[in-house]
């Protein structure tokens, strides 16, 4: 059996140079808002992304774009990157996550070629694709012969590592604090990742008005230290 942990660290790595440090995703907002200001809400607010958001969106995007890899269907993985810009109703948002998937592109073809990310690549340079961060990362997970399971558990971590790094700063909280957020996160990270292994295909992009309205409000802020 291939190794596949290397594969998954690096694939996975929140220092991967893509520029993920740049985005809050929408935490600024909360924390100008008052919303998040302690560690207490900062973990209600990791949770919340990955129980109510992640694990519908972001994260079954990892899981479709996989299958789609594996069965060789590039209609399919183009469809699925048409549905997730569609969800992304915040500009910022979306934009960010263009911008990191071409970037992890940029490192991985380097590394690994295959038809399918070859057309898809060619489909986002002719602008018929977007090349979402969530769709690339299924796509190389597949090529790369990462399992599932495992693969959706490491994009979960990374995204918690991402919103607890920027809340340590934003909050701020010391970094112990952060590390105390992490380690409580790692049931809920189980959790969500089994929970999207056997996700029914009409909860995706299940809507998080809140977090959309301050995504956008994150536009209109008076000072700014992220992208969005």
């Amino acid at each position: 059996m291939k190794n596949f942990i290397g594969s998954l660290l690096h694939l996975s790595d929140p220092t991967l140079p893509i520029g993920g440090y740049t985005h809050s995703n929408g935490l600024e907002t909360y924390v100008q808002q008052k919303l998040v200001k302690d560690p207490k809400t900062a973990s209600l607010f990791v949770h919340n992304m990955l129980a109510n958001n992640l694990q519908y969106n972001d994260a079954a995007f990892v899981k479709l774009a996989y299958e789609a890899v594996i069965n060789n269907n590039i209609d399919l993985l183009r469809n699925l990157d048409e549905e997730c810009s569609a969800l992304k109703t915040a500009r910022e948002i979306r934009q960010a996550s263009q911008k990191l998937g071409l970037r992890l592109i940029k490192i991985f073809k380097r590394q690994i070629t295959a038809d399918i990310i070859n057309e898809y690549e060619k489909a986002i340079i002719e602008k018929r694709s977007e090349g979402h961060y969530c769709i690339v990362y299924g796509v190389y997970a597949a090529l790369l012969d990462i399992p599932l399971q495992e693969a959706l558990f490491a994009f979960l971590y990374n995204a918690a590592v991402g919103m607890v790094t920027n809340a340590v700063k934003l909050v701020p909280l010391g970094q112990l604090d952060g590390q105390d957020i992490l380690h409580d996160m790692q049931n809920v990270i189980t959790t969500v990742t089994e929970n999207v292994m056997q996700l029914d295909r009409n909860l995706v992009g299940l809507c998080n008005i809140g977090l959309d309205v301050r995504c956008m409000q994150h536009e209109h802020l008076y000072s700014r230290l992220y992208m969005s």
